[in-house]
């Protein structure tokens, strides 16, 4: 029998556009190699929408509810006062849609070089696991006295327990399945009511799942050892503001923003689950064909994980870090081919079965499907 699967295509802003495009060349090489079908429906969302239309997610939120998965561009443009599509488009989307963990894979391929001297694939394999609905993100605050000399400034960081438990009984579900090893980090000597409660549950947590090793380090202090030492890692649980930082320190580390990917997972399967690359819109390179669509196409990857389809997600997985190793360079114009040269190559190894796998042999893109909320159960 043949699997259908309904995708929401949201291309966003910038570089968005061409990234997904090259992602959904792939995809379709993916459907004809591995015979699984997708309904695509294509959405205007993003910054020239917005001044165009004045709407953000409101408008979408019942369109995209329908949808098995969302395979998400990018979003942002200096013409938006910056928070109006974080906050509006973003963020809401993943309160409203409960897309409760960010998944950030933090894994350095074979041939994409490292600003870190020394580090080696086999050194740099982790999952940071971030909570996403919670936290500093709520978007509570009030600002009294504004424009004066005694403006004040309050900022809420709402944690309650069944959000930290969903990503932490998560985080140790995945662990199970890797090396069963699970990190919290946090800042519990100062946090103090905060990090009580996360590492609480951790604890209590634990003992569910006897198998895996539990560690915890300060977010401060995982600042100086992720970079020097990230084989310490396996699967790093936290919270939503640290996990914003330390990820993107994960994808300095791993080669860039350009390969970096992420999930934003509905762990109950009530609504659908996201995928996006992490780089911005990078507007000043926009239609310029200088973009690497690896970020974007390996966050298909985990799509196609999260739907079922482990066999395929592999195959894309692995034909994107084929071709990774054959860049010269990782974007820009010394890239060596275009954003859609890019694709191109990697939809053709997907298609015709030439995909290297030794490339990906432990692939969390391609075992999503046996976790919490996966479509694919």
């Amino acid at each position: 029998m043949t699997h259908s699967y309904s995708v929401a295509v949201l291309p966003g802003d910038g570089i968005g556009p061409e990234v997904v495009g090259s992602a959904l060349e792939v995809l379709d090489a993916a459907e004809q190699r591995f015979g699984f079908r997708t309904e695509r429906s294509e959405f205007e969302a993003g910054a020239q929408h917005y001044l165009r239309t004045g709407e953000l997610f409101d408008e979408l939120a019942e369109k995209l509810r329908s949808q098995d998965a969302i395979l998400f561009g990018s979003m942002g443009d200096p013409h938006v006062t910056p928070g109006i599509l974080e906050r509006g488009f973003i963020l809401e989307m993943r309160q409203r849609f409960e897309q409760a963990a960010n998944v950030r894979p933090v894994r350095l391929y074979p041939g994409v070089p490292s600003p870190i001297t020394g580090l080696t694939p086999e050194r740099c394999e982790l999952v940071i696991v971030r909570e996403n609905t919670e936290g500093a993100y709520v978007g509570r605050g009030s600002t009294v006295h504004a424009g004066t000399p005694n403006a004040v400034a309050m900022q809420e960081s709402l944690n309650t327990r069944a959000g930290i438990e969903r990503v932490v009984d998560f985080s140790f579900r995945l662990a199970l399945g890797r090396r069963r090893k699970l990190t919290l980090c946090h800042k519990t000597n100062i946090l103090v009511a905060a990090g009580q409660l996360w590492q609480e549950v951790v604890n209590d947590l634990a003992r569910l799942y006897p198998e895996v090793e539990v560690d915890y380090v300060h977010v401060d202090a995982m600042c100086f050892h992720l970079p020097l030492t990230p084989e310490r890692f396996d699967v790093v649980v936290t919270d939503n503001l640290f996990g914003d930082i330390i990820t993107d320190l994960g994808a300095v580390i791993q080669g860039g923003l350009g390969v970096a990917t992420s999930a934003n997972l509905n762990l109950s399967g009530s609504a659908p689950s996201m995928f996006e690359a992490i780089h911005g819109s990078a507007p000043d390179i926009a239609g310029k064909g200088w973009a690497n669509p690896s970020g974007a196409i390996l966050s298909l990857a985990l799509m196609l994980g999260h739907l079922g389809e482990g066999d395929a997600a592999r195959a894309v997985e692995a034909a994107t870090v084929q071709v990774l190793g054959e860049l010269p360079a990782l974007a820009g114009a010394e890239m060596g081919m275009s954003t859609s040269e890019v694709g191109a190559r990697i939809a053709e190894l997907v298609a015709s079965g030439q995909a290297d796998l030794s490339l990906v042999p432990d692939s969390l893109l391609a075992t999503l499907a046996s976790l919490p909320g996966s479509r694919g159960q």
